[in-house]
């Protein structure tokens, strides 16, 4: 059997080459208006005119000269590939900035080169022609927007297109850029004082409109939990079994009801982030926040990451490898667990609805808690900073069909993951809290899982919680954090201890370690060892910091300082120790521009003897030198 030929997507970040990848090969590649939406490699079939093939897209380069993980993945894939055909994706208004790149990669390889975003070249006053730049280029050209694409492109690749040819200059004639100055819009938005509180009143917006009563998020979040409880309640009631009553009320509707009943509000969160990320606007924000985040050792392009967790923390994870460090990487995944993900949202509300006939100032506190610990994190882990290096995406309106399946595919993936890994889990904490040991019907008090779990009971006794139910449903957390109020809701139905108590368990929730998905991400980006490790210590320091918020609310001074003092010394220690740093580097500083005055050159014991070895032993030759001299 005759090997797949490989066809690989190359070109700059942000060029559309993931669209191109799904459009090939009917996939669902994550695809958006952002530099560094792809940051592995993806591989899938493709059949184009009857034939086979392997298609794969890599992440986003600039050039060879790799500098961030992803662009040393990328090189190292084309490097690999030496037989595959290059379909070299790039938008029609960055031919010019692309063609250094398109020379390096092309050089001696079958290559396609495909173009896309022609109508917005054209709206730009910019434009081209394809068959003249085709033979200037010395290889086949396409516009991805033309009909017949992809036959077009199956037929060129029947052909077997030759190595390309060494590429003449471009000339008007053949190709006009576009127009390069900012729209009016662009000179709004890129200025802090309009994007940044178009940002927060946007956020401010959804969440009135999310979690508010008598607004849409809430109103069709009681219309599931009255079609769960009402109706398909009223059903199970009328199963004449007790164990097959218990299974359906009990097991399924109880918990799974719990965790459907918030789709509505998580689909409406989605929304907003996709029409964000789309429309362009998130890039621009993270051009005008890099000063904000290098304050707590992050650098602009983290914001794609800190955005991206309050949808998905796994996800979050795998687009740290776009960060330029991977010290700056290591920083970004600790503390991207605070971020309050979809899944944590039902755990908040499920506590909240406990105490407050209006939820949302808790659950927005809660998010801002988030956050705020978050950064608090990366603060007291920062260190050298990298280069921040970022392309601006188009602004643009998002198309409402791009929109629409892009949130589809969001509330498909929460169903799916609802219906199988969270109604498994329910399903087996029903048998375990349902049955003794004999396999007898009893109480959960005398059940097998009262057993089992029985020793859990301390876990959370000092918030004042010695119930070894809540430790399980905690625990279960682990696995999916949507199992915590589907725990709950089967054992409990509303939260039975006090307000302090669910405010402590409810800071546990938001601390702890991610679910087993993000935990497996991290393990991919960093290794199994540290991602264990950055679990244990997140889940230890989340029962501390529960402790403290339950001392705290119930007055007790004493006992919260006592937890408190640690940390507050440890980040005493640390602004002393970095004082003492900048007083020496800025020490030096001067030193050393004295002694360029002077015209003698001097070298520094402060910042010798740091960073590569190879620069160690140019420092080392250096000295020996000076004192040969």
């Amino acid at each position: 059997m005759q090997d797949r030929l490989t066809l690989l997507l190359v070109g700059n970040p942000n060029a559309g080459k993931s669209t191109l990848f799904n459009r090939l090969t009917k996939g669902h590649a994550r695809v958006g208006n952002w530099h560094g939406v792809t940051v592995g490699a993806l591989e899938k079939e493709a059949r184009l005119g009857g034939r086979s093939y392997l298609v794969c897209d890599i992440p986003g380069i600039y050039s060879l000269d790799a500098m961030s993980m992803e662009e040393r993945l990328a090189r190292e894939r084309i490097d690999k590939e030496r037989d595959a055909v290059i379909l070299f994706v790039c938008e029609c208004a960055g031919l010019m900035r692309a063609l250094p790149l398109f020379d390096t990669v092309t050089s001696g390889r079958r290559t396609v080169l495909i173009l896309t975003k022609h109508r917005q070249l054209l709206r730009a006053g910019g434009g081209l022609e394809r068959e003249e730049l085709s033979r200037i280029l010395g290889v086949p050209v396409l516009l991805s927007e033309e009909r017949g694409f992809k036959q077009k492109l199956s037929n060129i690749l029947q052909k077997m297109p030759a190595p390309a040819a060494e590429r003449g200059p471009l000339s008007p004639s053949c190709y006009r850029p576009p127009r390069q100055e900012l729209s009016r819009a662009d000179n709004w938005l890129l200025r802090g004082f309009v994007c940044i509180p178009l940002w927060l009143m946007s956020m401010l917006l959804v969440f009135l409109l999310t979690f508010a009563p008598h607004l849409p998020g809430d109103v069709m979040k009681g219309a599931v939990e009255d079609f769960f409880d009402v109706v398909l309640g009223g059903l199970a009631e009328r199963v004449p079994s007790p164990i097959v009553r218990s299974l359906l009320k009990d097991g399924i509707l109880h918990g799974l009801g719990s965790v459907l009943s918030f789709l509505p509000q998580i689909s409406m969160l989605f929304l907003f982030l996709i029409i964000f990320e789309e429309s362009g606007l998130l890039s621009r924000l993270a051009y005008l926040t890099d000063g904000l985040f290098a304050g707590v050792g992050l650098n602009g392009r983290a914001v794609f990451s800190l955005l991206m967790g309050y949808g998905c923390t796994a996800a979050a994870i795998l687009t740290t490898r776009g960060l330029d460090d991977k010290r700056l990487q290591r920083r970004a995944i600790l503390s991207l667990p605070y971020i309050p993900c979809s899944a944590k949202l039902p755990v908040f509300l499920t506590l909240t609805a406990s105490f407050f006939k209006n939820p949302f100032p808790a659950v927005a506190g809660l998010y801002v808690l988030g956050t705020l610990l978050s950064l608090l994190v990366a603060r007291l882990l920062r260190g050298k900073q990298p280069p921040f290096v970022m392309e601006l995406a188009p602004l643009q309106l998002p198309s409402p069909i791009f929109v629409l399946k892009s949130l589809l595919f969001q509330v498909k993936q929460f169903i799916i993951k609802t219906a199988t890994v969270i109604l498994a889990f329910l399903l087996v904490s029903w048998l375990l809290s349902s049955f003794d040991f004999s396999l007898r019907l009893v109480p959960v008090e005398r059940s097998m899982l009262s057993v089992l779990c029985g020793g859990l009971k301390w876990l959370f006794a000092p918030a004042g919680m010695a119930d070894w139910r809540i430790a399980y449903a905690a625990l279960s957390g682990l696995v999916a954090k949507e199992n915590v109020a589907g725990t709950l809701r089967m054992f409990f139905g509303q939260f039975p201890y006090g307000g302090a108590s669910a405010a402590a368990f409810a800071v546990f929730i938001l601390t702890c370690s991610p679910c087993v998905s993000a935990v497996a991400a991290t393990a991919r980006e960093v290794g199994w060892g540290r991602a264990l490790l950055y679990a244990a210590l997140q889940t230890l320091s989340a029962l501390l910091l529960c402790y403290l918020t339950y001392f705290l609310l119930k007055g007790g001074i004493v006992p919260a300082l006592l937890f408190a003092a640690p940390v507050v010394a440890f980040c005493l220690m640390r602004e002393l120790i970095e004082s003492i740093h900048r007083t020496r580097k800025h020490h030096t500083q001067k030193v050393y521009g004295r002694a360029l005055r002077t015209g003698v050159l001097c070298f520094s014991h402060a910042a010798e003897g740091q960073g590569h070895p190879r620069q160690r032993a140019e420092d080392k030759s250096r000295r020996s030198a000076q004192k040969g001299g």
